[in-house]
């Protein structure tokens, strides 16, 4: 499962990435050019352990960006300001980022759900 939600994510973020240089409000986000370089580095990450990478890296990668993915989401409800610095959009007001804080909260929360739930149940089995 983890190599199976690597790939998807990857698709998603690749298009989202490349989507927003052209449309920075794409579905009522704020995609700014390091927003979108970071959910392209993310989408080459996820492809590659989705296509090549071992289950137990694509498990990991699921743990790992799930965690950062989450925390991001919620920072940005409990700090805007700081999640707006970071992305390199600091004029957004607070409540402006409600989307693009939900949707890091749902993709950290799935990644880091199927990260953590999935286990192998033999070492043969091939993902």
């Amino acid at each position: 499962m983890p190599k199976t939600v690597c790939k998807i994510v990857g698709v998603v973020l690749l298009l989202v990435g490349v989507a927003g240089f052209a449309m920075p409000h794409l579905l009522g986000m704020h995609l700014t050019p390091i927003h979108d370089v970071i959910h392209l580095a993310t989408a080459v990450v996820a492809l590659y352990l989705g296509f090549a990478g071992s289950y137990r890296a694509a498990r990991t990668f699921c743990i790992a960006f799930g965690a950062v993915y989450l925390a991001l989401g919620v920072l940005g409800f409990v700090a805007p300001g700081v999640v707006t610095a970071v992305i390199g959009h600091p004029a957004v007001p607070a409540g402006e980022l409600a989307p693009d804080n939900a949707v890091h909260v749902l993709l950290g929360a799935v990644l880091l759900i199927v990260g953590l739930t999935s286990t192998r149940l033999a070492d043969t089995v091939t993902a």
